[in-house]
């Protein structure tokens, strides 16, 4: 990688669309979501790019109509882990030996669908699955994950053309790698958009990713992987399992080639992943990488310039939005 490297072309981030009574967007995402809820739909594992179903499943319900069946999940075993962790390794050579402007394009391609055919569908996914109002929705679904797959590949750019300076006669170069194993997505229920950044993010550096999703936010986990098998992602980058958390993590964080873990979710649960890691260390064949976000209530300073209508606004709305599982 030089310091001359074609910049890609990232457009202005999508706008919030109005969702007003009697707009355009407000007709569409009512269709979707009327649609959406009167179906039900079978959401299978995702392995090596196939769907995988098992001989257990269990029912989809909104949070907000608990009797009403949208979907049901294939849950996965102890095999399926391994299958899941087999299927990243083989992909990795191929990969990550992939140019960055072609992983990079792969991830353009998916904002852009997720701007156009696939806006509403993920949103009415977010809606029912999690059940968000249209607004929280589409923030979270259609915007922030547009924004993390643009910003992302900004990001990328950025850091390869971080290169050592060279003196008289001498070229400085530095390559970057990505991690050697595989990487463990673990995400969380409350946004969409976190929960495909979880395993998008590696993904663009060239790593390959085994995710399990929160259960609460596998009908939207769904859409995720119906537009990135679009956008032209390879099999086997991203592995989808839905299967126990002690059981796969114990299968996981004691592979010797387990390389990190992405995790948003409780600080209980991630100081637990911490000891894990901690106590299998010497299994491993290099130090995994631990990065996580745990939640939480910050407190608030407010300047004394500010405006103290807004600010009380602001808190309530921090506080109290989508019933305060916004951390």
């Amino acid at each position: 990688m030089n310091n001359n490297i074609s910049k890609p072309p990232i457009p202005t981030c999508e706008p919030v669309k109005s969702y007003a009574p009697g707009s355009i967007e407000r007709k569409e995402i009512i269709k979707e979501y009327k649609k959406a809820m009167n179906r039900v739909i079978d959401i299978p594992m995702f392995i090596n790019g196939k769907n995988i179903k098992s001989k257990k499943n269990k029912k989809i319900t909104p949070p907000h109509n608990h009797k009403h069946i949208v979907g049901r999940y294939y849950e996965g075993n102890q095999e399926h882990v391994k299958s899941a962790i087999k299927s990243a390794l083989k992909a990795k050579k191929t990969w990550e030996e992939t140019s960055w402007e072609n992983r990079a394009s792969i991830f353009l391609k998916a904002a852009d669908l997720l701007a156009g055919p696939y806006r509403q569908k993920i949103n009415a996914a977010t809606m029912i699955g999690q059940s968000k109002n249209v607004f929280q929705a589409e923030i979270d679904a259609a915007c922030e994950l547009i924004d993390f797959l643009k910003f992302n590949v900004q990001f990328l750019y950025d850091i390869y053309n971080q290169q050592p300076n060279s003196s008289k006669g001498v070229w400085n170069k530095m390559e970057y790698r990505p991690l050697e194993g595989f990487i463990y997505a673990i995400t969380p229920f409350n946004f969409t958009s976190i929960a495909a950044n979880l395993c998008i993010a590696p993904a663009l550096m060239g790593n390959t990713v085994v995710w399990k999703p929160s259960e609460s936010q596998i009908y939207s986990t769904h859409v995720i992987i119906e537009l990135l098998k679009e956008a032209g992602l390879p099999d086997g980058v991203i592995n989808v399992i839905y299967t126990d958390p002690i059981i796969t993590s114990k299968i996981i964080f004691s592979h010797s080639e387990f390389a990190g873990v992405h995790f948003t979710g409780s600080t209980t649960v991630f100081k637990d992943i911490w000891k894990i890691i901690g106590k299998n260390i010497n299994t491993y064949k290099n130090y995994p990488k631990i990065v996580g976000e745990t939640g939480g209530k910050d407190f608030i300073l407010a300047h004394k310039s500010a405006n103290t209508k807004e600010v009380v606004t602001a808190l309530i709305r921090g506080a109290f939005e989508y019933q305060g599982q916004k951390c």
